[in-house]
């Protein structure tokens, strides 16, 4: 039996090669995004870099109409299942692109356009011989200073202690990142009533979720 066609899923689900090359028919685009492209509404952009499920993205566009939210996810799979709850409730201020985070923030997202950033619980690739997959980098972090606005915001957390204590260090010490207060953590009242589905699952097992908020201040 053949498997079911995919449903198009435009303009909520976008890979990194769906987008219009800019290079003359050659399949390449060179220029960044404009975000006309993926939203109806001029407004402030935050981005959802491993969106995953989308529970975190879905949630924040659902409260917070006046902004924008672009999830960018690896897993196509994952992504597609996103994109059709925003498809579902024809949400404007909601798209997922589908590719890799490092390559959309180098080639594709305009330089001091976002307003946030948001990376929550990456993959923390256990085996030591792994970790150089790992998402934080100073290069990562010079990827996401040069999209923030000035003032712009950076929020990552994550359940594995030894992975964010790397990410706080790598963070701490960039000259453009300063630390900020932590709202308090709410006790969730309902089984969505979390930011993802890696925090619920995290804190049903008992596990400590570590959080981070930073604000890029420009030189």
């Amino acid at each position: 039996m053949k498997p079911a066609p995919i449903k198009d899923l435009a303009p909520w689900f976008l890979t990194l090669d769906d987008l219009p090359d800019t290079d003359g028919g050659t399949g390449e685009r060179n220029e960044p995004l404009d975000w006309a492209e993926f939203f109806p509404i001029t407004q402030p952009v935050e981005l959802d870099i491993g969106c995953g499920r989308g529970l975190f993205l879905v949630n924040s566009a659902l409260a917070h109409p006046e902004t924008n939210y672009c999830g960018i996810e690896i897993d196509y799979r994952e992504g597609r299942r996103t994109a059709r709850r925003l498809k579902k409730r024809s949400m404007d201020n909601a798209r997922v692109l589908g590719g890799d985070a490092i390559r959309a923030l180098q080639q594709l997202v305009p330089q001091n356009s976002v307003a946030a950033v948001h990376v929550y619980f990456p993959d923390p690739w256990w085996k030591r011989k792994h970790r150089r997959r790992r998402l934080f980098t100073d290069t990562f972090l010079d990827l996401i200073a040069n999209v923030l606005v000035n003032e712009g915001e950076l929020h990552s957390w994550s359940d594995v202690g030894e992975y964010f204590q790397d990410i706080r260090s790598l963070v701490d010490h960039h000259d453009s990142f300063h630390s900020l207060e932590l709202p308090k953590l709410n006790s969730p009242q309902h089984d969505m009533d979390y930011l993802t589905s890696y925090e619920r699952k995290g804190r049903r097992k008992g596990s400590e979720i570590h959080r981070g908020r930073w604000r890029f201040l420009a030189d």
